[in-house]
């Protein structure tokens, strides 16, 4: 019986761990068509998997902002309730002047936040946006320890494609807003085993945890499986969803979360 594992894509490490897609023209690894609305493309870009030029001036140095669009911005202002590393130290009168200052044992400790390296691969900075706050964006399947699929899902407000054709539809419950699924996919020669419908469960499940209360899918009418990042409107039947708008070219799909 083959062995599956489904792995959260948040370090390097992992995002290593995602398939390529089946037609060669597209990458889920360069893809930003959803998180970039104007803009976005499911091209393959090879130049967007290689870390950044920068990456060896950051040996010397932390990461900002310009570094990665999606990091917290660094405080530089005085916090006395600021984790340890951002606190002034407290100077002892006692000491001898060569003494290091000593830290302040009643400001309170903070554990350092998940995040992603700024020299890390575009489309991994994106995924990672979120992890401090949300967790993980995406998953990956490996059947036997080889990639067979992936998923990227989220918050509604971290796709603003998704947010631009929802809002083609008023009719849609404005409260509580959904996460969403925008990508699903399995290698070709993975198809018909139900993997996909595996991983979107896994979904479900991890995401009802974090106190969502619905999931919402967008895939695009007749569009070529192997083109399309959002499978078709008759898989996500087949996944337990339901659907709430029957519209010619983008069906909307909604599942009730447990």
């Amino acid at each position: 019986m083959a062995a599956i594992r489904i792995v959260d894509v948040t370090d390097e490490a992992s995002f290593g761990l995602v398939p390529p897609c089946a037609d060669p023209r597209f990458d889920h690894r360069t893809c930003d068509y959803w998180e970039d609305a104007d803009r976005g493309s499911k091209s393959s870009r090879p130049g967007w998997l290689k870390a950044s030029d920068t990456s060896g001036q950051l040996a010397s140095r932390k990461p900002s902002l310009a570094d990665n669009p999606f990091a917290p911005v660094e405080r530089k202002a005085f916090n006395p309730f600021a984790p340890a590393e951002d606190r002034p130290r407290f100077a002892d009168p006692f000491a001898d002047e060569d003494e290091a200052p000593i830290d302040n044992p009643f400001a309170p400790r903070r554990q350092a936040r998940p995040s992603v390296a700024g020299d890390a691969p575009r489309k991994l900075q994106m995924l990672g946006r979120g992890l401090a706050v949300f967790g993980s964006y995406a998953k990956a399947m490996l059947v036997d320890e080889e990639p067979v699929g992936y998923v990227q899902f989220g918050p509604l407000s971290a796709y603003p494609r998704a947010l631009r054709l929802r809002e083609l539809y008023p009719q849609l419950p404005e409260s509580p807003l959904p996460a969403v699924i925008t990508c699903i996919a399995t290698v070709a020669e993975s198809r018909h085993q139900r993997y996909a419908l595996g991983l979107v469960e896994a979904v479900c499940e991890d995401l009802a945890a974090r106190g969502f209360a619905a999931i919402e899918a967008y895939p695009e009418a007749g569009a070529d499986p192997d083109a399309t990042s959002a499978a078709t409107p008759e898989f996500w039947l087949r996944a337990r969803f339901t659907l709430v708008i029957d519209d010619a070219r983008f069906p909307w799909l909604r599942r009730e979360l447990d």
